[in-house]
C-alpha cells in the first residue's frame, strides 16, 4: 500500500533530462580570448544551447500515436478506512506504439511535507498528482477487492494530444500540488475539472439523470453506513454548509457520480464515452464491524446518568466527579468544533449546530467545580433548557444531527437538571 500512496520520490513524469552543455570543457580554455572573439563565442554557444534545450523539451513531450486511448478510471469503495469508503478516480493514458500505459492519480499526499499534521488540522491539506504504471495501479485495487471500471473517451487524435499534454504538464513537480477540499476539490472532481480545463465549453454534463434530492451530508451518510463511528465523526465535525441540497455538479465529489456524469456527458454534441469496460467487479464480502456501536455506547452512558441521578436525589448529594467527566468531554468536543469553525480553513465546519449541546463553556464550568461559585446553579439551568429544546427540535433543525447522539444529549440534560436542583 505504501508503494502506491506514499511519496513519489522514485517516479519521474519527465521522459528525459536536459543535457549538460557540450561547451563546459571548451570554455575552460577560453579565458584568454579577446573581447570580440569571446562575445561571438558566447552568442553562438547560447544560441546552440537554446536549440538543444528546445529539442530536448520536444523529445520529452511525446506525440501520441493513432492507437492511443485515454480513459476515466473509477475504483470502488473499501470499508476498511473512512477515507477509502467513497471510492477513487483516475485517468489512464495508453499508447501501445510508444509503450505508454500510465495512471494519473490526484489522490496522493506526502506525510513528509513541511508541517503536514498542522496543515491537516488547519484544513490546508496539500494533495498532489502522482503518475504510476497502470498495471500496478489497477492491481492494487483488485487486490483489495475494489471494482475497477474504465470509460474510454471518444476523442480525436488532436484532443487526445491536448489532454495528454495537459496531464503531463500537471504532473511536473512545480504543478502537481493543489489545495485539497473534501467536497469541491478532491481526487474525483479533479477528473471533471481537468476535462473542463482542456475542452472548455465544448464539454457538457447532463445532470438530468440525478433523480434524488440529497444533501452532501446525505451522500456521505450513504457511503458510511457500514462505518458508524466514521459517520458520527463527520456529522460531528461538519456543520450547516453540507446540509444544503446538492446540485448534480456537486454530486461529482463522489467517484461513482463522476462515472455516471461521464456516461451522460457530451463533447461537441457527441457522447464523450465511446466504450465502458468492467476491468474487475468486486466480490461480496463481510463489512467490518466495530466492537461497540456508538448508539450502544451513548445509550449505556445515558443509563449510567439516570442511575447516578436517582442515587443523587435519594441521598441529596451530587456526584460531581461524574459530571466533571461528562461535561468535560462535551466541552472539549465543543471547543474543538468551535476552533474548526473560526480558526481553520475547513469551510464545511462552519455554523455547526452540535455546539447547541457541546458548549465550550462546559470546560469552564468543570474547572469551576473546584470552588463551586453561585453562578453554576443558573448555568446548569440554562444548559438543561438548551439541551431540552435541542432534543425537541432535533428532527426539524436545518442541520441534520446524528441520532446516535440523542442519548448523550439526554444524559447532559438530566445531569444539568440534577446539578440545578441539588445545588
Amino acid at each position: 500500500m505504501k508503494y502506491l500512496f506514499g511519496t513519489s520520490k522514485n517516479i519521474s513524469c519527465l521522459r528525459g533530462l536536459v543535457p549538460r552543455s557540450p561547451f563546459r570543457e571548451i570554455t575552460r580554455g577560453c579565458r584568454n580570448w579577446s573581447g570580440k572573439g569571446l562575445l561571438t563565442f558566447f552568442v553562438f554557444r547560447n544560441a546552440l544551447f537554446i536549440l538543444l534545450f528546445t529539442a530536448t523539451l520536444q523529445a520529452q513531450q511525446a506525440q501520441l500515436s493513432d492507437q492511443a486511448e485515454i480513459s476515466v478510471l473509477t475504483l470502488g469503495p473499501f470499508q476498511g478506512e473512512v477515507y477509502s469508503a467513497f471510492g477513487h478516480s483516475g485517468i489512464r493514458v495508453y499508447d501501445p506504439v510508444l509503450g505508454i500505459d500510465d495512471a494519473y492519480n490526484w489522490g496522493e499526499f506526502d506525510f513528509d511535507q513541511p508541517n503536514f499534521y498542522l496543515n491537516f488540522a488547519r484544513g490546508r491539506n496539500n494533495y498532489k498528482l502522482g503518475v504510476y504504471p497502470y498495471d500496478r495501479f489497477r492491481d492494487y485495487y483488485i487486490y483489495h477487492n475494489r471494482y475497477v471500471h474504465e470509460q474510454k473517451l471518444n476523442l480525436t487524435a488532436h484532443q487526445k494530444q491536448r489532454l495528454y499534454e495537459y496531464v503531463e504538464w500537471n504532473a511536473l513537480p512545480e504543478n502537481r500540488s493543489y489545495r485539497y477540499d473534501y467536497f469541491y476539490d478532491n481526487c474525483a472532481t479533479k477528473i471533471r475539472d481537468v476535462i473542463v480545463t482542456v475542452f472548455g465549453d465544448s464539454i457538457k454534463f447532463d445532470g438530468s439523470y440525478v433523480k434524488t434530492e440529497y444533501s452532501i451530508r446525505d451522500l456521505t451518510d450513504h457511503y458510511l453506513k457500514h462505518q458508524p463511528w466514521g459517520d458520527l465523526g463527520i456529522d460531528l465535525g461538519l456543520g450547516l454548509p453540507i446540509d444544503k441540497k446538492a446540485t448534480p455538479y456537486e454530486y461529482m465529489f463522489l467517484p461513482d457520480y463522476i462515472e455516471s456524469a461521464f456516461d451522460h456527458a457530451s463533447l461537441n454534441n457527441a457522447p464523450i464515452v465511446k466504450e465502458k469496460i468492467s476491468v474487475y467487479e468486486s466480490r461480496e464480502e463481510e463489512y467490518p464491524k466495530s466492537m461497540i456501536h456508538p448508539l450502544t455506547a451513548f445509550t449505556l452512558a445515558a443509563a449510567i446518568a439516570i442511575l447516578i441521578s436517582i442515587w443523587d436525589f435519594k441521598r441529596k448529594k451530587l456526584s460531581t466527579w461524574f459530571d466533571a467527566v461528562l461535561f468535560g468531554l462535551a466541552g472539549l468536543i465543543g471547543f474543538s468544533l468551535f476552533l474548526m469553525w473560526v480558526a481553520t480553513d475547513h469551510k464545511a465546519s462552519a455554523n455547526n449546530f452540535n455546539l447547541l449541546w457541546a458548549l465550550p463553556m462546559h470546560m469552564v464550568a468543570v474547572i469551576a467545580f473546584i470552588k463551586n461559585p453561585l453562578w453554576l446553579k443558573k448555568y446548569f439551568l440554562i444548559t438543561a433548557l438548551i439541551c431540552a429544546v435541542t432534543l425537541v427540535l432535533w428532527p426539524v433543525l436545518p442541520q441534520k444531527l446524528n441520532y446516535f447522539l440523542v442519548p448523550l444529549v439526554m444524559a447532559l440534560c438530566l445531569r444539568a437538571l440534577t446539578q440545578y436542583r441539588l445545588r
